[in-house]
C-alpha cells in the first residue's frame, strides 16, 4: 500500500512540460523552417546578400529593443558594442591566432563585463540624459578607433585574416550569402528563444516592474540597480553578436560601425517593428532593408517616403508592425469565435 502511495506521489511531483515553453520551441522550429525555405527558394545572390545584412542588423535591433522593452531606456550609443565586437574579434584573430570559437566567446564575455560595469554608472541617469550619455560614450570610442591607426587601421578600417576553416566550416561558407543567411537566421532565432525563456523567469516580471515604477519596487525590498545593469549587459552582448556576424561575413570592420548614426538607424528599425515584443525589432530591420532597397531603386528620395511611412505606422500602430499584427490576429480570433458561437 505504501509503495502504491509513494509511486502516486512521485508521479504527482514529476515536472510536467510547460505548455508555454513548448509553444516557444514550436514557434522557433517554424521560424527555422521559414529561414530554410527562404534560403532554398531565393536564387538571386543580390537579394540573399540583402537578406543576410538585414538579418545581421535584426540581431542588432533585437539587442537594442530588449533594452527599450525591459528598461524603457533609449540608447544612442549601442553601435559601440556592435563595432567594438568586430574590432576585438579582428585584433584577436590577427594578432594571436587563437581558435575563432574561443575568440568569439571571449569577446562576448568581455563585452558583457564591460557593459555591466558601464551600466552600473549610467543607468542611474534618467530619461534623455541617459540617451545623451550613451551618445557621448559611443562617439568617444568612435573617435578613439578612428585615430588609432597603428592598432585599428584608423579611418581605413581593419581587414580580418580569418583561418581557412571556422568552426570546422570552410571560410567561404561564411562569405556566401545563402549559407551565411542561414547562420545569421539561426543565431537570430536562437537569441529570441533564449531571451523569451529568460523573461519567463522571475527576471522578466522584476525588470518590467522596475521599468514601470522603480521607486515602488525598491520600497518593497528589491534591489533595482543590478537588474537594470544586467538588462543593459545582455542587450550589449546581443548587439555584439550582430557585430561578430558582420565581421565574419565581410572580413572587415571600420570605425563607421561605431558611429552614432548606426545606432539611430537601428533605433528607427526598433520603432518601426515595435519594442513591446522581442521579435518586433527584427521585423523592423528586415522591413527597413527591403524598403530601402526596392524603393531606392526607383527614386533617390526614398528616405522621405520612408519617413512618411514611418509616421503612418506610428499613428496607426503605436506598438509598431508587430503590435499591429498581434492586434489584427486577436481581432480575427475574436471574429471567428463569435461566428462559431
Amino acid at each position: 500500500m505504501s509503495a502504491i502511495i509513494s509511486a502516486t506521489a512521485l508521479e504527482e511531483t514529476q515536472v510536467k512540460p510547460n505548455p508555454g515553453v513548448l509553444r516557444l520551441c514550436a514557434m522557433a522550429a517554424a521560424a527555422l523552417a521559414v529561414g530554410l525555405a527562404v534560403s532554398l527558394s531565393v536564387a538571386s545572390n543580390g537579394l540573399m546578400s540583402l537578406l543576410t545584412q538585414a538579418t545581421i542588423y535584426a540581431v542588432f535591433a533585437l539587442g537594442l529593443g530588449f533594452l527599450l522593452k525591459q528598461n524603457g531606456m533609449v540608447s544612442f550609443g549601442h553601435a559601440l558594442f556592435f563595432g567594438l565586437a568586430g574590432y576585438l574579434v579582428g585584433a584577436a584573430v590577427n594578432l594571436t591566432g587563437w581558435p575563432v570559437g574561443t575568440v568569439i566567446v571571449m569577446t562576448l564575455a568581455a563585452i558583457g563585463v564591460f557593459a555591466f560595469g558601464l551600466a552600473l554608472v549610467i543607468v542611474r541617469v534618467p530619461g534623455i540624459a541617459f540617451g545623451m550619455l550613451t551618445l557621448a560614450i559611443g562617439q568617444s570610442f568612435y573617435v578613439l578607433v578612428s585615430k588609432s591607426r597603428g592598432f585599428t587601421g584608423g579611418a581605413d578600417g581593419m581587414n580580418i585574416n580569418f583561418p581557412a576553416q571556422v568552426f570546422g566550416v570552410e571560410l567561404a561558407s561564411f562569405q556566401n550569402p545563402s549559407s551565411m543567411f542561414l547562420i545569421c537566421w539561426l543565431t537570430l532565432v536562437a537569441l529570441v528563444l533564449l531571451l523569451a525563456l529568460l523573461l519567463r523567469t522571475g527576471f522578466g516580471p522584476l525588470t518590467e516592474a522596475i521599468r514601470e515604477n522603480e521607486e515602488r519596487v525598491r520600497f518593497i525590498g528589491f534591489r533595482t540597480l543590478l537588474p537594470r545593469a544586467a538588462v543593459f549587459a545582455i542587450s550589449a552582448m546581443v548587439t555584439a553578436a550582430g557585430g561578430i556576424l558582420s565581421a565574419l561575413y565581410t572580413g572587415f570592420v571600420s570605425p563607421e560601425s561605431l558611429h552614432w548614426s548606426v545606432s539611430g538607424t537601428v533605433l528607427i528599425m526598433v520603432v518601426l517593428g515595435g519594442s513591446r515584443t522581442l521579435w518586433g525589432p527584427a521585423v523592423g530591420a528586415v522591413v527597413y532593408y527591403l524598403f530601402r532597397d526596392f524603393v531606392g531603386e526607383h527614386t533617390t528620395h526614398w528616405m522621405s517616403i520612408f519617413g512618411v511611412s514611418l509616421i503612418a505606422v506610428i499613428v496607426l500602430w503605436p506598438a509598431g508592425i508587430a503590435g499591429g499584427a498581434s492586434r489584427a490576429a486577436t481581432g480575427v480570433k475574436q471574429f471567428v469565435a463569435r461566428r462559431l458561437a
